[in-house]
């Protein structure tokens, strides 16, 4: 599933997570490493020694989960994103999830934010508690979200209030993801529609990367599987044209070739 999606299988993430008698001990990593490439910085980065030593560079991380405090340097220092920290015990009904975070600008203490998990659908809203950086080399910044311990063990991500007005869907339109999601609320229900209505994908590069995008907004938004979405027939032009046709054409001129 993982090489199809980019989406571990449940098997793969419940092995990855400590037994739930450590989670409820305090706050402990979860490395979430399912591919032997070479990479071994959370080794390096651990100030306690808590990640066995690798024989192999291409070996998988092994946690000693008994020896690790849940300080979340591993999480800045990995360069898969694969890095992360539970505590269970920083509430009655909430926990706390430590995440990287490699966007700008960073959130603020306080700031409410939605849960998102592995496929990126909302697990539940979460506040964000703290958010961490560290000098050196390693300077993925780390965000703390208390997140109701029900979700907590999926979070991975997060997405910010006022993220769907900033977003860009079209750049060649300057089409926002809130003008997508308005046209849809609308009952505008097709890429086809989508695109008559907004302009959408119908600028200088027709569509590249904004078509793949919608299609998987209009899945989320109509609750249908992507595969589902239609995207309209892309026709490119067929050979360059130089512009000195074009003018001379303009101008009432016959062109030569």
């Amino acid at each position: 599933m993982l090489k199809k999606t980019g989406i571990p299988a449940e098997a793969e993430l419940d092995k990855a997570l400590p037994s739930r008698e450590r989670l409820e001990e305090g706050p402990v990593a979860v490395f979430e490493c399912f591919e032997e490439i070479p990479c071994d910085p959370c080794y390096y980065a651990c100030p306690v020694e808590a990640v066995d030593e690798f024989e192999d560079i291409n070996e998988l991380p092994e946690l000693d989960s008994e020896a690790c405090t849940g300080c979340g340097r591993c999480i800045a220092a990995c360069p898969g994103l694969a890095a992360f920290v539970l505590d269970y015990t920083y509430s009655e009904d909430k926990g706390l999830v430590g995440l990287p975070y490699e966007f700008t600008p960073l959130p603020q203490e306080g700031e409410e934010v939605i849960a998102l998990d592995h496929a990126g659908e909302k697990t539940a809203r979460a506040e964000v508690v703290r958010v961490n950086t560290y000098r050196g080399a390693q300077k993925t910044p780390v965000v703390w979200l208390a997140v109701e311990k029900n979700g907590l063990a999926r979070t991975r991500h997060f997405r910010r209030l006022k993220e769907d007005e900033e977003t860009i869907i079209c750049r060649c339109e300057d089409i926002t993801l809130a003008e997508i999601k308005q046209v849809v609320a609308e009952g505008y229900t097709t890429v086809e529609e989508i695109k008559r209505k907004t302009r959408l994908s119908m600028g200088p590069c027709q569509g590249r990367t904004c078509l793949e995008l919608i299609s998987t907004i209009l899945a989320r938004e109509l609750d249908r599987d992507q595969e589902e979405i239609d995207l309209p027939v892309s026709r490119p032009p067929l050979e360059g044209v130089e512009l000195g046709v074009l003018a001379a054409r303009s101008e009432g001129g016959e062109s030569d070739g």
